[in-house]
């Protein structure tokens, strides 16, 4: 495809436009990667979907029907074949609803498998949308024994970033025991202090132990 200018090469164009500004032979194109001998990938794409009634025929052709066509092979049927499932699967898969955490209990539940239990404290935050759908969940510190330094704008920069409408702030007590520090006290209320004026929601704030937990949305204290 040296002959095509800079512009109108697929990968080109799809970098510039996007792949919906691509035909089905640029497409195809792309996936071969490469050509034959005086044939660009772009000609080989051309002589397959011809061959194969366009590019729905690919997903009625067997690896061997598109190994056959001049310039394709095994490998290129392989990867062709992917690509075709692949747009099937995006159409007939619904994507998994995202987990709702509305109590303490959900929450600790959904927490407690990979972050209870462990040997040093880690403090971290499950970003939610506006029904308390987890966004992701990521960790911001990691102690020595059992202390982490946490600072309210590192939690709200995260929260932002990730386009939070409210988090759940987390940490583990490696002795196993979720009772609250007075210094995990105070770094709740400057977070919820700090929420507030973020217009980030700190919906709880949860100690995690060995199969307990402790939540200051319980407590009465958010």
């Amino acid at each position: 495809m040296r002959e095509l200018a800079l512009n109108d090469r697929p990968r080109e164009k799809l970098i510039a436009h996007g792949a919906a500004a691509l035909g089905d032979n640029e497409l195809v194109a792309l996936v071969l990667g490469s050509g034959r001998r005086h044939s660009d990938a772009l000609a080989v794409a051309n002589e397959l979907l011809a061959a194969r009634d366009g590019v729905h025929g690919l997903s009625r052709s067997s690896a061997g029907d598109l190994a056959r066509a001049p310039g394709v092979g095994p490998a290129k049927a392989a990867q062709l074949l992917a690509a075709v499932e692949l747009g099937r699967r995006t159409l007939t898969h619904a994507p998994r609803s995202r987990v709702q955490l509305m109590t303490p209990r959900d929450t600790a539940a959904y927490l407690m498998p990979k972050f209870g239990g462990r040997p040093v404290e880690q403090f971290g935050l499950v970003l939610l949308d506006t029904k308390y759908r987890v966004l992701r969940t990521t960790v911001l510190a990691i102690g020595t024994l059992n202390t982490t330094v946490v600072q309210p704008r590192d939690v709200f920069r995260e929260a932002a970033l990730g386009s939070a409408a409210a988090i759940v702030a987390f940490h583990n007590h490696p002795s196993g025991d979720p009772s609250p520090s007075p210094d995990d006290v105070e770094l709740t209320r400057r977070l919820a202090a700090a929420g507030v004026l973020m217009g980030i929601d700190l919906v709880d704030h949860l100690i995690l132990g060995d199969a307990r937990y402790c939540s200051f949305k319980e407590m009465g204290r958010l």
